[in-house]
């Protein structure tokens, strides 16, 4: 009978040789500690360096503790993470980034909270971040999006502990854009948080520019919230209303003051057609994001080989 694994640590990999084997040799040395069973599950997004290369090596030393995928494109950091979570056989799953920046010794936190508040998903969130000041306004951006337009806590971290009852729910999801926070807060409340450290990079250069953590907020705000649609819906109408009040106005001036022929029904041709125009197209634009979300079945990953 195949012994249950405890805790699974999924990492997502891009461009990361020089930290790959410090980070499973810190991850083995917190489960050895604590005495409980693990399986590391390293999921490399088409990285451009010998990252690959390093986790062959590394299942071929640690066979029973080690899983290792590689997609047949860079999909990006949730979707690698989602695809490592379809794979984590634990009872618990842990996310980590793969540069070192949060410390595997951090683990037993979100461990702890966990047994403390009986969540089902915990964040490891950080007192100071050692990221270089654009970034950080980049961050502080999308966190603050989650609360204005999604409602959401905009708080957390690519550091998380989730249940295993949790991530079954989640697998189901397969839309090809994968923002993983919006997707666990659609299937739980059951949310705490942790105070976790963070250091500063000690190999390379994060691939999170603040450009791309934009791009990467109009994507959610796309994907995630009728937000746009609803600028356009209101926005439309209220355009429309204005345009009637000002038609109106200038059909009263034609009746009641001396304006030029032809000056009136060309303005309140103009304003009446384009408040339906606005309109309209908010109207077409309600449904045809419904008619995408329905039709939308790319799948969020591909893998082409584990080993």
């Amino acid at each position: 009978m195949k012994k249950e694994v405890k805790c699974s640590v999924v990492v997502p990999v891009f461009n990361s040789e020089d930290s790959l084997e410090e980070l499973y040799d810190c991850i083995r040395g917190v489960f050895e500690d604590r005495k409980e069973s693990f399986e590391v599950v390293f999921v490399d997004d088409r990285s451009l360096d010998q990252s690959w290369e390093v986790l062959k090596k590394l299942k071929e030393r640690h066979p029973d503790h080690i899983t290792t995928i590689t997609l047949s494109r860079n999909f990006g950091q949730h979707n690698a993470t989602l695809c490592g979570l379809g794979f984590a056989k634990g009872e618990w799953v842990i996310t980590i980034d793969d540069d070192l920046q949060i410390p595997p010794s951090e683990i037993p936190k979100l461990l702890t909270t966990a047994k403390e508040t009986g969540a089902e998903l915990i964040y490891g969130v950080y007192g100071k971040k050692m990221h270089s000041r654009l970034r950080n306004i980049g961050s502080y951006s999308l966190k603050k999006s989650a609360r204005l337009f999604r409602n959401a806590p905009g708080e957390g971290s690519s550091f998380r502990l989730i249940s295993s009852e949790l991530i079954r729910k989640m697998l189901q999801h397969d839309r090809n854009f994968i923002f993983l926070e919006e997707v666990f807060q659609w299937y739980t409340g059951e949310i705490a948080f942790t105070e976790v450290i963070h250091l500063p990079r000690k190999y390379r250069r994060s691939s999170y520019s603040t450009a791309k953590l934009f791009r990467l907020m109009g994507e959610v705000l796309m994907y995630y919230t009728m937000v746009p649609l609803k600028v356009l819906v209101y926005g439309g109408f209220t355009l429309s209303l204005i345009s009637f009040v000002i038609g109106t106005w200038f059909i009263i001036k034609k009746i009641f003051f001396d304006v030029p022929l032809g000056f009136t029904a060309l303005i309140v041709t103009i304003l009446f057609s384009t408040s339906i125009i606005l309109f309209s197209l908010g109207v077409l634009g309600e449904y045809l994001s419904r008619i995408y979300q329905a039709q939308n079945h790319k799948p969020p990953y591909s893998i082409r080989k584990i080993l």
